[in-house]
């Protein structure tokens, strides 16, 4: 599964379009950028309420493909702007964590 299908399944909001819409491995959740940095896996998708910059720091340090930001939060415009320039998908839901990721984990296990 890539970046394209969890949006149009997930029905997320893709803040640009330069991004790697390569195979997903997994995703990860969590709100403490420490945790991700420790836990998170390469070409997984972060799923966070953090809307800054340093989001897209941890998420290139680790290799995630996207970060999914929950509860419709707004994206600050360097915090896109890093994402561009990373090549990192910045995708907005209206859901919270629990449901997002409880939903992607059904589709990338394919139930």
């Amino acid at each position: 599964m890539n970046i394209s299908q969890v949006i149009s399944q997930l029905q997320l909001q893709s803040l640009h379009d330069c991004w790697d819409d390569g195979p997903l491995s997994g995703a990860y959740t969590s709100d403490l950028m420490s945790d991700v940095m420790a836990h998170a896996k390469e070409a997984d998708l972060l799923i966070t309420i953090q809307s800054h910059k340093n989001t897209i720091a941890v998420a290139t340090l680790v290799g995630a493909r996207g970060v999914i930001v929950c509860n419709n939060r707004p994206v600050p415009e360097d915090m896109l702007a890093a994402a561009r320039q990373e090549n990192i998908a910045i995708l907005v839901s209206r859901e919270d964590q629990f449901s997002v990721s409880g939903r992607l984990y059904n589709l990338l296990r394919g139930e």
